[in-house]
């Protein structure tokens, strides 16, 4: 009971640090991409089940503050909570660099499957500029950040294997 609390405030901390202090994350005017990193933290670590609720309550936010219509972020986390926990089991998720690699495509792949719901409904709105000058940026930053992220959720979530380095 305990983990789920920490576990529902840490979501919820990110989707309104990436919602509300934006400024304060900004690279250049790239923002990365927090609950999409738990999302895939908790594919990896928890396996999809954790994961696709981390999208529900990750992506809920993500469209209440955001002039999305509600359900577009919800929908393309948990896509990837369910496709990145399918595919986790099947890699050796160790070394930094495939958290990283992992993180960067599912990155590009929520916010390509993002742009195309957006281009179906407002196709004024272009598809190509979006992915190019938003998506790939962002998901680079993203997958940047990802080894001192899972580091420290590592330390809050699993404390044993971050104390012996199994998942720094």
């Amino acid at each position: 009971m305990k983990k789920n609390i920490l576990w529902f405030i840490t979501v919820a901390a990110c989707a309104l640090l990436q919602t509300t202090w934006p400024d304060t994350l900004k690279l250049q005017g790239v923002l990365p991409d927090l609950p999409l990193l738990l999302v895939v933290y908790f594919a990896v670590m928890d396996g999809e089940e954790r994961a696709m609720f981390t999208g529900l309550i990750g992506g809920i936010y993500q469209d209440v503050a955001s002039n999305a219509a509600l359900g577009h972020h919800v929908f393309c986390l948990v896509a990837l909570a369910y496709f990145v926990g399918r595919i986790s089991t099947r890699l050796i998720t160790e070394h930094p660099a495939v958290k990283a690699g992992l993180v960067f495509l599912a990155a590009v792949g929520a916010g390509v499957l993002y742009v195309c719901i957006q281009y179906v409904q407002q196709p004024a709105l272009g598809a190509l500029e979006p992915v190019l000058t938003s998506v790939i940026p962002s998901a680079f930053y993203t997958a940047v950040i990802t080894p001192m992220m899972f580091y420290v959720m590592s330390w809050i979530f699993h404390p044993k294997k971050a104390s012996i380095g199994g998942l720094a």
